[in-house]
């Protein structure tokens, strides 16, 4: 039950003046509020302004910045009102003038010349408030938000904060309804320490929305203000006491002790032909100390493209094996689970194990075989997609789950998962998308991570040159060279067929200019394509039965075809930094140097060029992975729909990266004093999760 105290700020926003019907499914809108849920105070609330309009500072017309964009405050009489001539589309243009002799024009389009005039008299003193704009040299304000009498303009804040606005409300509508919001704040209990406040100097939580929302000062916004600190700090502390939750619950759970001999361990070593990187015999040692324990093992194996985390887990499973369990290895989409057996079954076969594959694809009696393999416990390894945990599938003995690419699946999933087992399974999670320090903790603040920070003998590093788009002739050329040596490339496109709204050559489209230059040697390979259709496609490509892969990101991860050596990505502007790094991931990885062409569209926007700039300096994805962090923030690092990453409302995790550690620690801390969130500390903390809404942990405290 939500704690009374906070009921005011769950009342939904019609109960304020001026929140009608229409006002209300705005913001309803404009706060991603799930279907037929309202928009709410708290939603107002945690809803931080963005900038900010400073009307203590009103320039003269001779010093108007120089950059369009600002929004500025301007003092000003009017000099004259040029009319359009009648019936035209043209906007009615007010030209204003102030002591320094320059003037400036206001442009009203559609607009009403009599109110006009009541407006601004000709020869008569106003201010004017609104976004300056440079046209053909010279200064003008397009629709003015504020144009008063020196007395309404003293009636308006000296800072007033802009919000970030849209889906039908405006940031000024925005402000009011916050103003009113700010007056239904109750008191609540103190979640954090006193000794961390003063460290800090941070306020209360009423507090510091006050400050955010009615600064004093301008530099009240700033990510590093106290106020702003202290809310972000909240929204993270309550992130981290949710995934605290989870691991506290899941480490409470009695687990059980997997000893193997390593027997099975030997044989699959010395099928591999190639040794163990220290980072992986590190990971294998921490994994296996883990499984030795009685407690469930939450361990995330974090690793650059190609850095051997299958391997990895194959011996952890191997060791599950040896201990008389089973392991699951669960991946997001059909290909990748194909493509961990096509890797995994010969090494587990010549140690002595069976592996099994159960996805969407298996059916009939192919499928009833599969289903009772793993119900008599016959396979030792399972492989295949979330069809692993549908009601049908029963495990003999599950004792090691391993799930790829964490971060298309949540924690809810997570936890289902885990369910499967009959007694408490250890879990390993695997991602190859290398993630930021602070993005890690976010993500898997109730896990233990390993890192495989070294590359594999035998991997190349891979050239990188970007090119504009117009030289794409010349780089077909230099592929019909490549492919008359016996070189096999990959040919990356955007989308799968042209309708998009922005200009970019389709996968089919290059397929067919491909075709014509290499007769027969060509496959088109993309996600609208049946699952045999495309896979009959892909192992042509690996059997070298065609030369050059023409593919949407479908070959993104997990593609292994050691004998490609080229790649080039088309329309690379488009593409995240992490995106093109795991592209990249698919050359250079059968003994011989890989290249890689990032053709780009022009013109480059400057974010885009910063990318393009990264990719061609390094190849390490962790440092790519900072970079990225720091070029597009947290919310787009992974991809907004499939990040998992919490979306956070009053935190920014790259510019409040410092307290997501502390964040943390706070987090473990309290729930290592009181794991049952009953003391007043404890009961303030519930406040903070039913703020923030990650309370969806809290039924596990009485779960056991």
């Amino acid at each position: 039950m939500r704690p009374q105290l906070l009921n005011p700020l769950f009342a939904p926003i019609t109960t304020l003046k001026g929140a009608g019907p229409q006002i209300a499914a705005a913001a309803a809108r404009l706060f991603k509020r799930p279907e037929k849920s309202p928009a709410r105070l708290i939603d107002l609330l945690l809803h931080l302004p963005h900038d900010i309009i400073d009307r203590r500072h009103q320039p003269a017309l001779n010093a108007l910045p120089k950059e369009s964009g600002r929004i500025i405050t301007i003092r000003a009489r009017t000099f004259r009102h040029n009319a359009p001539p009648p019936h035209s589309p043209a906007p009615w243009r007010v030209v204003v003038t102030d002591d320094s002799g320059h003037t400036i024009t206001l442009v009203y389009f559609h607009a009403r010349g009599d109110w006009l005039r009541k407006q601004l008299p000709e020869g008569e003193e106003r201010y004017i408030s609104g976004r300056l704009e440079w046209y053909g040299g010279k200064p003008q304000i397009v629709h003015p938000d504020h144009v008063l009498t020196a007395e309404e303009f003293a009636q308006l804040p000296a800072l007033e904060p802009v919000y970030p606005a849209g889906a039908g409300i405006t940031s000024r509508t925005i402000g009011k309804l916050v103003r009113q919001a700010l007056e239904h704040l109750p008191e609540l209990p103190e979640w954090i320490d006193s000794a961390l406040l003063e460290q800090h100097q941070w306020p209360g939580f009423a507090e510091a929305l006050r400050r955010v929302h009615m600064p004093q000062d301008i530099t009240d916004l700033q990510p590093a203000s106290p106020a702003r600190q202290r809310l972000a700090f909240d929204e993270m502390l309550a992130s981290q006491l949710a995934l605290a939750l989870v691991r506290h619950h899941v480490k409470a759970r009695h687990g059980r002790a997997l000893r193997g001999s390593g027997e099975r361990q030997r044989r699959i070593l010395a099928a591999l032909p190639y040794t163990l990187t220290g980072a992986q015999q590190r990971a294998v040692d921490e994994i296996l100390s883990d499984m030795a324990r009685a407690e469930r093992m939450l361990r995330l194996l974090q690793g650059d493209v190609g850095s051997g985390k299958t391997i990895v887990a194959l011996l952890a499973m191997a060791a599950a094996a040896e201990a008389g369990a089973q392991a699951a290895l669960m991946a997001p989409s059909d290909l990748l689970a194909r493509q961990h057996f096509a890797t995994i079954a010969p090494l587990a076969e010549a140690a002595g194990l069976t592996a099994a594959l159960l996805t969407g694809r298996e059916k009939g009696r192919q499928r009833q075989q599969i289903l009772q393999q793993i119900a008599s416990g016959t396979a030792h390894i399972v492989i295949g997609t979330h069809a692993l945990f549908q009601e049908e599938v029963n495990f003999a003995n599950l004792g090691l789950v391993v799930v790829d690419e964490q971060h298309r699946f949540g924690v809810h999933q997570r936890l289902a998962l885990q369910q499967k087992a009959h007694a408490a399974a250890d879990v390993l999670v695997m991602s190859a998308t290398p993630i930021p320090r602070t993005l890690a903790l976010a993500l898997y603040g109730d896990m233990d991570i390993s890192r495989l920070d070294e590359k594999p003998p035998g991997r190349q590093p891979v050239k990188t040159a970007t090119l504009p788009i117009a030289r794409a002739p010349e780089v077909i050329a230099r592929l019909q060279q490549a492919v008359a040596r016996g070189e096999r490339a990959y040919w990356v496109c955007p989308v799968v067929e042209d309708g998009s709204a922005l200009p970019a050559t389709s996968a089919e489209e290059r397929f067919a200019t491909l075709s014509q230059a290499l007769p027969g040697q060509v496959g088109l390979a993309h996600g609208r394509m049946k699952g045999e259709a495309r896979d009959a496609v892909m192992e042509d490509f690996r059997a070298g039965r065609i030369s050059v892969l023409v593919a949407t990101t479908v070959v993104e991860v997990g593609v292994d075809v050691p004998q490609a050596s080229i790649i080039v990505i088309e329309n690379a502007e488009r593409f995240g930094l992490a995106q093109l790094h795991q592209l990249r991931g698919r050359v250079g990885r059968g003994g011989q140097p890989g290249y890689c062409v990032l053709l780009y569209g022009e013109p480059l926007s400057a974010n885009a060029a910063k990318r393009l700039a990264v990719m061609r300096e390094t190849d390490d994805g962790f440092v790519i992975a900072e970079a990225d962090l720091k070029l597009r923030g947290a919310g787009d690092l992974l991809g907004t729909q499939q990040s998992g990453l919490p979306r956070f409302r009053t935190a920014d995790v790259a510019d409040h990266a410092t307290l997501l550690q502390a964040a943390r620690d706070f987090a473990r801390l309290s729930i290592a004093r009181d794991a049952q969130l009953t003391t007043p500390r404890g009961t303030a903390l519930r406040h903070l999760l039913y703020l923030h809404e990650r309370d969806a942990a809290l039924p596990l405290l009485s779960a056991g």
